[in-house]
């Protein structure tokens, strides 16, 4: 009668386990000692020998030459337990009798002593499949059976077992085969089944049973008889339905070498096949290029060509078509291979970044002083529409620096060729009356430009060369400056379109002063929020600067405070400027405004409207004029001064 190999080469003794050494070493040295428990538990891996070790430690206990790790096997217990029909040793499968009553029939089994061997054992297979009501009755017999009763529980899934169960057995665990192992053991059963074989070909079924023995000899009893007594691995590959490790082979060198064609081939052939086979197969042929240590693959291209496996199989799970998700992942490795490492790209950073100096600028400015108390001015309606008529002196003296400065623009020396001419200018006669209808005349004086009366001013011309033309050269430091200006304008311009309100900020703050030689050189007037807001982001300001005026540019910035308008500067300048001993007979003198007259943004503008004062109330408090130096004691005055805490304070009166 024809056998399984799994049957026929089933182990009998402990000396015939397959990697197994620590479960039948720690039982042989047991029997020899006599340090028996009462139950054991065997878990691990489907064909990795639980029930084969199990009939061999029952064997050993009921040999008639005495307990003992090599059982003489000639004596009846021996024979009746090889053959499997002796009446002591009494196996149940859990599976199918796993309800109380068929533990009830066990516990009054135990009661009564073994028929004739030394021990009644019970072997109950694949435990973990007992009810709860089974296991909770088994507990009290399992913990303190009579002395002749042994129980081996055999389960592939421990952890479905009560604590309380494995509290009360020894628990051995049947780890998984090592595939080398596997692979003699195939070989010397064909061996001794006088049947050919090619080693490549009983490696992919090893490799194939994945640790399980009963597996792979369950593999390799199909592989026979497929192949007619001659197992090779076309035969084997075709049985399985696996892919040939040199297809495996030549499909890696395609990817490593970017052969679309290649690939393109091997999806048409692949068609035959199952996708999730070709990826597990692809990953144990890369898992062998890796332990191999052959060096046609980086661990790091292997790590990345599994991560596309895993996508891969997580596509699969979710029912893709199984040749586009295939040929998606072939695709990928080979884009894969194009990606640069980390150190790579660090080394190529450092190569960039060779020859450029990177500094760090730090802008400082002084802070405010907040002990300086607020400026309160009062300045009355006549004041205000009082026009300025500067004297003869004051306009030379103001004409002057203007004519200075057209000399430091224009860059021309002065020699003895230059022609000076003298343009007169008309000194307009200006009446001073009382009269209340002139005073809205005035009015518009104040919104013009200011009339200043000279006999001449000097004008200075080109050479003789531009007399006719008029036109005049600009120089190269003109021209530079020129283009230092429009670059700085490109800066604000970058800051604008990355943040409007930085560049608003940047705008409003920094003056250009000029750029030399590297160096760029702005004033900066900001103050509290807006200094914090440049800081913020400094790193935005310096990346654009540097993309703008090099790689190399250095920052210098000059802090100053901020100053008044231009229009207030001059009329600063007018009313402190000293009086001189000599004035112009048709000047007059005339009120000058005060210096914060025409002050713009940073001024408060606090107005008596008349129409709040009822001209018909007599002497009531509404109707009394209003004292500047007492408005700001004023509630409503003091709360919008809290409310905007203005720097200076402008007073208004309407006449």
């Amino acid at each position: 009668m024809s056998l399984a190999l799994a049957r026929k080469y089933r182990p009998a003794t402990f000396n015939d386990l397959i990697g197994q050494e620590a479960v039948s070493q720690t039982l042989s040295l047991a029997l020899d000692n006599q340090r028996l428990s009462h139950a054991y538990l065997f878990s691990g891996l489907r064909g990795s020998g639980k029930t084969s070790t199990a009939r061999i430690f029952a064997k050993a206990l009921l040999c008639e030459k005495g307990a003992s790790s090599h059982p003489c096997g000639e004596c009846i217990h021996c024979v009746m337990a090889a053959e499997n029909r002796h009446m002591d040793i009494i196996e149940m499968d859990a599976a199918s009798n796993r309800g109380i009553d068929d533990i009830k029939d066990l516990i009054e089994h135990t009661k009564y002593k073994p028929s004739s061997a030394r021990y009644k054992i019970f072997i109950i297979d694949e435990v973990h499949m007992l009810t709860n009501q089974a296991f909770n009755a088994l507990l009290k017999t399992l913990e303190e059976p009579p002395d002749f009763v042994k129980f081996i529980l055999a389960t592939t899934d421990p952890l479905k077992l009560p604590a309380t169960i494995l509290s009360r057995t020894q628990h051995f665990r049947f780890k998984k085969i090592p595939q080398n192992l596997v692979e003699k053991h195939l070989e010397h059963i064909l061996n001794l089944e006088k049947i050919g074989f090619e080693k490549e070909a009983v490696e992919i079924i090893a490799r194939s049973g994945a640790g399980s023995l009963r597996d792979s000899l369950t593999l390799l009893d199909q592989a026979i008889v497929y192949s007619q007594n001659f197992v090779d691995v076309a035969t084997v590959t075709g049985m399985l339905g696996i892919i040939e490790p040199s297809m495996l082979e030549k499909l890696l060198t395609d990817i490593i070498n970017k052969n679309t064609d290649g690939l393109l081939g091997f999806i048409r052939e692949a068609a035959d096949y199952e996708a999730e086979m070709i990826l597990d197969e692809l990953t144990l042929y890369l898992k062998s290029l890796l332990l191999n240590g052959s060096g046609k693959l980086s661990a790091m291209i292997i790590e990345r060509f599994f991560r596309i496996i895993a996508e891969a199989k997580t596509l699969l799970s979710l029912g893709s078509d199984g040749e586009f998700v295939l040929s998606l992942s072939l695709f990928k490795m080979v884009e894969a291979l194009q990606i640069k490492d980390i150190d790579a790209m660090i080394r190529g950073l450092e190569q960039e970044l060779k020859g450029v100096e990177v500094s760090e600028i730090v802008v400082t400015t002084p802070a405010p002083d907040l002990s300086t108390p607020k400026e309160v001015i009062t300045i009355t309606e006549e004041e205000i529409l009082a026009p300025e008529i500067p004297s003869k002196t004051q306009s030379d003296e103001r004409l002057a620096p203007s004519v200075e400065k057209e000399e430091h623009q224009e860059t021309l020396p002065k020699n003895e060729d230059t022609i000076n001419q003298s343009v007169p200018t008309p000194t307009p006669s200006v009446e001073e009356t009382s009269s209340p209808t002139q005073e809205p005349a005035a009015a518009p004086q104040t919104e013009s430009a200011t009339t200043v009366s000279t006999k001449e001013a000097p004008v200075l011309t080109n050479t003789d060369n531009n007399k006719e033309t008029g036109n005049t050269v600009p120089p190269l430091n003109t021209q530079h400056s020129t283009l230092n200006t429009t670059l700085f304008d490109t800066l604000v311009k970058k800051i604008y379109d990355r943040d409007y309100d930085l560049g608003s900020c940047f705008e409003r703050n920094i003056t250009f002063v000029s750029f030399e030689a590297n160096l760029l050189t702005w004033e900066s007037i900001a103050e509290e929020e807006e200094k914090k807001m440049l800081i913020k982001h400094w790193g935005i300001i310096n990346m654009f600067v540097k993309e703008i005026f090099g790689l190399e540019t250095k920052i210098k910035n000059i802090a100053k405070k901020k100053a008044l308008t231009a229009s207030s500067e001059q009329t600063v300048g007018s009313v402190h400027r000293p009086k001189q001993p000599t004035q112009s007979p048709n000047t007059t003198n005339q009120a000058v405004p005060h210096s914060d007259a025409d002050s713009g943004s940073m001024i408060e503008e606090v107005e008596m409207k008349s129409s709040c004062i009822a001209p018909d109330a007599g002497d009531t408090e509404a109707a009394k004029e209003k004292d500047p130096s007492t408005l700001l004691e004023e509630p409503m005055i003091k709360a919008a001064m809290d409310l905007f805490s203005p720097k200076k304070v402008r007073i208004k009166k309407n006449v």
